[in-house]
């Protein structure tokens, strides 16, 4: 059954007379609505308490007022009248709305701790310590309140939800500019993290398998294509789940495998005596513009540690909303939780990392540097451990990332049959695109090593377009604190977005950087 709590009015294209449309049941067992009659399209503007205000109670007596205004109470209670599209019911992003604060939490975690996390040293061994520290915790604020911003924008113009980023994107720059400005980078986020997390997981996989065999090893091992192939299939069997809220659980293993492995990972390191080289300094670079580039990179690695925001709104789209129950309130609860705990997991790697090795910092990031550094002397289970709690996040994390991708295909399929897709269809798109990102990442394989790159063509969806959409949906009084702070914060990171992604470019032609990045530690 329909477990929809809110009573919608759906507005569809009209089908012929005497022609009736059955429910139909979706893949995952939700039923699509049915089409509204005439009598419901000609009431479409009408809202559930219009007719119960102080101009038509008067003349009432009081035992019928007090009637309408028990029902006013009651269907605010239950719900409001909300225009969606049917399609809705067929996505994978909305087909389930049963989602709760808990649900927040778990997806929020898995989105915002991952491997991204572990490069961090590697942008301080170019800031030091003042300015990586200082970076990082002016990001994670920033970050924190463009959070806030989406969360209340959700829901932000009464009777609708926003329940994708590229919707929200269209409600304040318009139709087609919405697109143009936010499909590219989401898109690209979420399938160049998908690819991203292929890379890692299989060269991890790798590892794990290195560590626990030893020199038990068959003469033959799998090659490192031969890993990713692995990993990916594994990642397109889970990927068979059907909608955003079923994947709850592979969140909640994301997230407490992040946590883990992030906390092993700086305590470990912490812990062994450090490289008798080790310098605190900034790397030296031949020149001032080496220098101001790799600053620039390494501010894009801080930027790409947090690029969970492009799915915030699809997060806060499987929860149930009322008038006296909107959904941004445990949507903001759960975040606020899971935020709480990415603190605790980028700060003390960062700065941990970066006391254990210091400029010695591979560009692989702590976990490598631990491999190389401490293979000998950390007992030989607790690593491949950790490796394997890597894998576990990275498969988890592949999931989240993809579900907006497979909304799209869907969404998609469905606009053009007008029918939901069937099990064999889903499981096609998701098998297709598994294997999409398998042969970019082979042909491609140092997308991995891009973080800077990446945090900078994806900074403005994390930090400069909340700030815009906040201006142009909310409209805050002109030339109030509110209008400058929001455009301001806007305008700032557009400008860090060109430079960071300069900063990036930068450092895969520049051959002097490349030749540090893969030389490896003595």
């Amino acid at each position: 059954m329909d477990e929809r709590p809110e009573t919608e009015l759906i507005s569809i294209p009209a089908t012929p007379r005497g022609v009736s449309t059955p429910e139909i049941q979706t893949p995952s067992g939700q039923r699509s609505p049915r089409p509204p009659s005439k009598e419901a399209k000609s009431s479409s503007a009408w809202t559930p308490t219009s007719f119960i205000s102080p101009r038509f109670l008067s003349p009432i007596g009081t035992p019928m007022k007090r009637v309408l205004i028990n029902m006013k109470g009651y269907l605010e209670e239950m719900g409001h009248l909300t225009k969606l599209n049917p399609q809705d019911a067929w996505l994978p992003i909305t087909e389930s709305r049963n989602g709760n604060a808990h649900y927040a939490a778990f997806h929020n975690l898995n989105a915002g701790v991952g491997f991204q996390a572990l490069v961090l040293p590697v942008a301080f061994s170019f800031l030091g310590w003042s300015w990586g520290t200082l970076s990082l915790t002016i990001a994670y604020f920033w970050q924190l309140y463009t959070l806030w911003i989406l969360v209340q924008l959700h829901e932000a113009v009464p009777g609708k939800r926003y329940n994708r980023y590229v919707e929200l994107a269209q409600a304040a720059f318009g139709e087609r500019l919405g697109v143009w400005l936010a499909l590219f980078p989401t898109v690209y986020l979420s399938a160049g993290t998908a690819t991203a997390l292929i890379l890692i997981g299989g060269e991890t996989m790798k590892l794990f398998f290195q560590i626990v065999c030893g020199p038990l090893c068959s003469s033959n091992p799998l090659t490192t294509v031969e890993w990713y192939l692995v990993f990916t299939s594994l990642c397109i069997v889970l990927s068979q789940l059907p909608n955003l809220n079923s994947i709850a659980g592979l969140s909640l293993v994301g997230a407490v495998t992040a946590i883990t492995y992030s906390t092993m990972v700086w305590v470990l390191s912490v812990s062994q005596p450090r490289p008798p080289t080790i310098s605190y300094e900034p790397l030296p670079l031949p020149s001032f513009s080496a220098s101001l580039f790799a600053a620039l990179n390494a501010l894009g690695i801080i930027a790409f540690a947090f690029r969970g925001h492009n799915l915030v709104l699809e997060i806060q789209a499987t929860m149930p909303s009322t008038f006296k129950h909107p959904a941004h309130v445990p949507m903001w609860k759960g975040a606020k939780v899971a935020y709480f705990f990415i603190a605790m997991c980028l700060f003390p790697v960062s700065i941990g990392g970066f006391w254990a090795y210091g400029n010695l910092m591979p560009s692989g990031g702590i976990l490598n540097a631990l491999y190389a550094f401490h293979s000998h002397d950390i007992p030989r289970g607790l690593l491949a451990m950790s490796f394997l709690l890597v894998v576990f996040n990275c498969l988890s994390s592949f999931q989240i990332y993809s579900m907006p991708v497979f909304d799209s295909f869907e969404a998609g399929y469905t606009s053009r049959t007008n029918r939901p897709c069937s099990i064999w269809v889903r499981s096609g798109f998701r098998v297709f695109y598994g294997f999409i990102s398998f042969f970019i990442g082979v042909a491609l394989p140092f997308l991995s090593s891009l973080a800077g790159l990446l945090g900078g063509l994806t900074l403005p969806v994390t930090f400069a377009y909340p700030c815009f959409m906040w201006v142009l949906i909310k409209k805050p009084t002109k030339y109030s604190f509110n209008w400058y702070f929001n455009w301001i914060l806007g305008w700032l990171g557009i400008a860090f977005s060109l430079a960071f992604s300069i900063g990036g470019i930068w450092s895969m032609v520049n051959s002097g950087l490349k030749l540090k990045f893969f030389k490896p530690p003595t």
